[in-house]
């Protein structure tokens, strides 16, 4: 059995497109072997990578917080910001709203190493996505978030408190 889609024929349905598990696990272990060829030897890897992007976006006003946004368990994310800061790209400064607390800064080391970072993922998501054009790419990252997200949940900012990480 064929489809056509945007004029093109394609046998997509006999592979079986009901098969969202399979197609899932395709690109789940495309996009994670794309993703850690573009970040490379970048300490801790595609975890240290989104660690630096989130401190660089100055959202998260805390280790626990900043724990809670990417899924690490908080006595891992000690090490992960441990291993960041050794390199020289973050560093720990007392909160200004909160003496307990550490905030998590992005050194000028740290904002470049991500920015270099950002554009090598942005490519490798693309060659994930490569089979698709600019707009249809731009419909599955936002269809996605939105399957995410799940029924009821659009006014939710926050994916963590989606998967219960904020708990």
């Amino acid at each position: 059995m064929s489809e056509v889609v945007d004029g093109v024929e394609s046998n997509v349905t006999e592979r079986g497109t009901e098969d969202f598990g399979w197609v899932l696990g395709v690109l789940l272990r495309t996009y994670r072997d794309r993703i850690t060829e573009a970040i490379g030897d970048f300490p801790l890897g595609v975890r240290g990578y989104q660690t630096l992007r989130e401190v660089a976006r100055e959202q998260q006003p805390s280790q626990l917080a900043l724990a809670s946004r990417l899924g690490i368990d908080r006595t891992v994310m000690t090490y992960v910001i441990d291993d960041l800061e050794e390199a020289g790209l973050v560093e720990r400064r007392p909160n200004p709203d909160d003496r307990r607390q550490r905030r998590i800064l992005a050194t000028p080391l740290g904002c470049e190493a991500v920015g270099a970072l950002c554009q090598r993922v942005v490519e490798a998501e693309n060659a994930v996505l490569g089979a698709l054009d600019p707009a249809e790419r731009a419909v599955i990252r936002r269809l996605l978030y939105k399957a995410a997200l799940g029924p009821g949940m659009a006014e939710v900012n926050d994916p963590c408190e989606v998967a219960g990480l904020d708990s």
